[in-house]
C-alpha cells in the first residue's frame, strides 16, 4: 500500500483514482478547479470508439490543417501567432504525419480502446454507477462520395485489425437508425462503439472515490516540486496541502501537464486544442446511434432525452474563451446532415468549451519517465481521453505496483521528445 498523489481531477486522474485505490493505495487528488467544474471531462461527446485507431497525426492532416487555418469557423483551426512551443509542436506534428507512424499506433489505439470499452462495461454493472452506457454503435455518416470512399478504406483496415466495420447506403444507414431524417449519401457502421453521459460518469467516480476515503485539494495548483536521487519527495501547491509528500507522484493535468512538468524538467509537448459542443434538452429529432458528421468532423450524441453536438479542433493556447465564430460553424453543419434541424434549434444554448491535450504525434504519454523512479505521466490523450479513462488508470496502477503494464506502452513514453 503507497500514499499516492494524483495531479489532475479529470476522466484520466479520476480513473486511476478509482484503480488505485481498489488496489489499496491511499489516495490525494490535487486539481486546479473548484469541485464544480466543467473542463474537458464533461462536455464531450461520451464516445468510446475502437474505431479510432488513427492517430490525430496522420497524413493528410497537415494539409487540412493548412487549407482550413485561414477559415475560423472550420473544424481544425491554427490561431496565427509567434509562438516557439507551437511552431515546434508544429514541426513535430509534420514529421509524425505518416504512414509508417499511423501503422505503428493503429495496434496500441486498437488494443487500449478495447480493453477500455471492457473496462467501461465492468464499470457499468457496478451498483450506484450509472452513466447511461448504451451499446449500439457509431455511424460516420458521409455526405460525398469522396468522404464514402474515405471511410470505406477505413472500414477495410479496422475490419484487417479485428475491428468490425459496415459499409452502409444511405437506406441501411436509415433502417438503422430511423428516429433522425438524414441528408446523406452513405455511412460506415461501427458496431462495436459506445457512447455515455460524462457528467454522470465523473459524479459517479467521485462518490465512489469519496466513499473511499480519496482526499480531495480543490482550488489548488501545483506550485513547485522537492525531488531528491531520483525520487520526487514532494509537491508543492499554493493552497491549503502545502507541501504534500507522497510515495508515488502521478501527472494527469491534461493540458496543463507541461507546465506542470517544466518543473520536473519534463518535456511533454502539448497544444490545448479547444472543443466545443452544445446540448438540446429537447431536440426535434433524437437518434438512437451517437454519430460523426464525416466532412465538418463533428460528433453527435444521443444522451438520454438531450441531444448533443461537438466538434472543432482550435488551437489557440490555453485560452478558455468562448469563439463565437467556432460555435457558428458547429451550428451551420447540423441541418446539412439532419434537415428536420434548424439554426433557430439553437438559439439561447449556452455553449461547453474545453481544452483537449495534443501531444504532436497523436499519442497518450504513459509511463514512468527516466528521471524519476515514483512518477508515473498520463496525460495528452487529445479527444480519446473519456475514451481511454479506464485502461489509462489501470496501466498507470499496475505500474504503481511495479507490476509490467498489460499491454505495451514503449510508443506512448513520456520521453520520447526529450
Amino acid at each position: 500500500m503507497a500514499e499516492v498523489v494524483i495531479v489532475g481531477g479529470g476522466i484520466i486522474g479520476l480513473c486511476t483514482a478509482f484503480y488505485a485505490t481498489q488496489a489499496g493505495h491511499r489516495v490525494t487528488v490535487i486539481d486546479r478547479n473548484p469541485e464544480q467544474r466543467d473542463g474537458c471531462s464533461y462536455g464531450n461527446a461520451g464516445m468510446i470508439v475502437p474505431s479510432h485507431f488513427v492517430p490525430l497525426a496522420a497524413p493528410g492532416m497537415v494539409a487540412l490543417g493548412l487549407k482550413w487555418m485561414w477559415n475560423p469557423e472550420s473544424p481544425f483551426y491554427i490561431k496565427p501567432r509567434l509562438d516557439a512551443d507551437l511552431i515546434a509542436w508544429a514541426f513535430r506534428f509534420w514529421r509524425a504525419a505518416t504512414p509508417a507512424h499511423v501503422e505503428r499506433a493503429a495496434p496500441i489505439l486498437r488494443d487500449l480502446s478495447l480493453a477500455s470499452r471492457r473496462a467501461y462495461e465492468e464499470l457499468a454493472a457496478l451498483p450506484d454507477l450509472d452513466f447511461g452506457l448504451v451499446r449500439k454503435g457509431l455511424l460516420m455518416l458521409c455526405k460525398t462520395q469522396h468522404a464514402l470512399d474515405d471511410e470505406a478504406r477505413g472500414a477495410t483496415r479496422a475490419r484487417s485489425l479485428g475491428i468490425p466495420a459496415d459499409i452502409l447506403d444511405a437506406r441501411q444507414t436509415a433502417a438503422l437508425d430511423p428516429d433522425v431524417t438524414m441528408d446523406i449519401l452513405g455511412s460506415v457502421y461501427y458496431p462495436r462503439d459506445c457512447h455515455l453521459s460524462p457528467d454522470r460518469l465523473m459524479a459517479g467516480l467521485q462518490r465512489r472515490l469519496q466513499a473511499a476515503g480519496v482526499r480531495w485539494l480543490w482550488n489548488t495548483e501545483v506550485t513547485g516540486w522537492n525531488v531528491e536521487a531520483g525520487r520526487v519527495r514532494a509537491v508543492r501547491t499554493n493552497g491549503s496541502g502545502g507541501e504534500i509528500r507522497a510515495d508515488e507522484f502521478v501527472l494527469a493535468g491534461g493540458s496543463w501537464s507541461t507546465g506542470i512538468g517544466n518543473g520536473l524538467e519534463l518535456h511533454l509537448p502539448m497544444q490545448a486544442g479547444k472543443g466545443y459542443s452544445l446540448t438540446l434538452p429537447k431536440p426535434r429529432q433524437l437518434p438512437r446511434l451517437c454519430s460523426i458528421f464525416t466532412e465538418a468532423r463533428m460528433a453527435i450524441t444521443p444522451m438520454g432525452d438531450t441531444l448533443r453536438f461537438g466538434g472543432t479542433m482550435e488551437i489557440a493556447g490555453l485560452n478558455e474563451d468562448v469563439n463565437p465564430v467556432r460555435v457558428r460553424g458547429i451550428v451551420k453543419s447540423v441541418p446539412k446532415y439532419f434537415p428536420e434541424f434548424r439554426i433557430s434549434d439553437f438559439e439561447g444554448i449556452r455553449p461547453w468549451r474545453g481544452l483537449r491535450p495534443c501531444s504532436p504525434d497523436g499519442m497518450p504519454y504513459l509511463g514512468r519517465p527516466a528521471r524519476f523512479r515514483n512518477l508515473v505521466v498520463a496525460t495528452g490523450h487529445a479527444m480519446m481521453g473519456l475514451s481511454l479513462g479506464p485502461i489509462t488508470g489501470q496501466l498507470v496502477t499496475e505500474l504503481l505496483g511495479g507490476q509490467s503494464p498489460s499491454i505495451p506502452l514503449d510508443l506512448l513514453h513520456p520521453d520520447r521528445f526529450a
